[in-house]
């Protein structure tokens, strides 16, 4: 039990994150009556034009993160990125504060070592070959023992910056100039991967609740320099590697623990499945699930993190998504293209709101429905090609 938002008994979540993912998860805590507070380091974030109160700061600053979260005495906490103060939280949680799923879960899956180790040292979970470097030298040696091509990422980043396949000891040194400019937190640190040869690559989306632990239908997904580009669901798998799918998602998240839905991404090889890494949030991927699902993954997520049970998720059509991408930096846009989308069957456009263009930046998606995967991929793609970024100096 508790009172309506902006009342003394009201619930508190607080966003750390307020992107367009984060904007789903304040609609749908609004649904159930919560009072939602956005919090991101920039003006006019998307969740913070649905939030009843928001605000702007560096959430790698622990001490005006603790300032923020102190005055307001939020109920839940829920982190919605990586770059955030996660030792803050930590002693947040310690002192008796709610971190979703759980601080040491935002702290581990902040940077690609400390998951990675969980996953492939303590947990022994098949993952592909991988080395850490801290400088060109360690990058060099470890591209050396692993071979070409491989795959080069800052520890810390997200939406695919500064990932890149190196094929070639003479890309090197672009390949680390890149994931210097992508990383977040100052990090220089890089983690360099074997190139695995996959079939497919999906998220597995995992929903832990009083009701125990479920799973979404498996989502296929397209990816380009790192970021997602297209997604669809159900992808096809055999019943024995989705028993290896959810075995590997659910040892991670029971280590992990807490309430709340984690985006679990794996490769499909011709000899089994390997773990590629977890997000302890909604994930990008998993947007398709507003077309597909009874239940998106932002209301999974906010019905287990307020305790509700879950007692089914339900498939309810054949789905994909498809991005809109900006390919310049600006605050002076349009987007366009609207009427031309949603006059493909069975669609429906997603506008994010997001006051600046970047160049590879997310400001719109597609979702459609269709009898079978590929129609609704086809269909998404074609409103998705119809949507534009139109902008005033041209």
């Amino acid at each position: 039990m508790y009172g309506s938002p902006l009342t003394k008994n009201a619930r508190k979540l607080l966003l750390l994150g307020s992107g367009e993912l984060g904007k789903e998860v304040v609609l749908e805590a609004q649904r159930l009556g919560i009072e939602t507070i956005a919090v991101d380091r920039y003006d006019q974030a998307p969740a913070m034009q649905v939030a009843h109160r928001s605000y702007t700061t560096d959430m790698l600053d622990g001490a005006e993160l603790r300032r923020i979260i102190e005055k307001e005495q939020p109920d839940y906490i829920v982190p919605e990125i990586e770059a955030i103060a996660t030792e803050t939280l930590l002693e947040l949680e310690k002192e008796g504060h709610r971190v979703i799923p759980t601080a040491r879960a935002a702290w581990l899956t902040m940077d690609r070592e400390g998951i990675r180790r969980l996953a492939a040292e303590t947990l022994e979970l098949p993952t592909a070959p991988y080395r850490f470097a801290d400088t060109f030298e360690e990058l060099a040696l470890a591209a050396e023992t692993l071979g070409f091509p491989c795959v080069i990422k800052p520890i810390m980043s997200s939406s695919g910056k500064g990932q890149s396949v190196c094929r070639s000891e003479a890309e090197l040194e672009a390949c680390w100039s890149y994931a210097m400019e992508g990383g977040r937190a100052k990090k220089q640190r890089v983690i360099v991967e074997g190139f695995v040869t996959f079939e497919s690559e999906i998220t597995l989306l995992t929903v832990r609740s009083v009701s125990g632990t479920s799973y979404c239908p498996p989502i296929g997904h397209v990816q380009k320099d790192g970021d997602y580009i297209e997604s669809w669901q159900p992808h096809h798998m055999t019943e024995a590697q989705i028993a290896q799918a959810e075995s590997i998602a659910q040892r991670i998240t029971d280590e992990l623990g807490g309430f709340g839905i984690y985006g679990v991404e794996l490769f499909i090889t011709k000899d089994g499945v390997l773990f590629s890494e977890v997000s302890p949030r909604p994930h990008d991927t998993g947007m398709v699930t507003m077309a597909t699902q009874d239940l998106s993954e932002f209301a999974l997520h906010v019905r287990a993190i307020l305790g509700f049970p879950i007692p089914t998720i339900r498939l309810l059509s054949h789905g994909a998504s498809h991005t809109l991408k900006a390919d310049r930096e600006s605050s002076d846009f349009r987007i366009g293209g609207i009427e031309e989308a949603l006059s493909v069957p069975n669609t429906q456009v997603r506008v994010f709101g997001k006051p600046e263009t970047k160049v590879g930046r997310r400001m719109a998606i597609a979702l459609s429905t269709a009898p079978d995967v590929e129609q609704a991929r086809d269909l998404a793609r074609k409103a998705a090609e119809a949507l534009y970024v139109s902008y005033t100096n041209e």
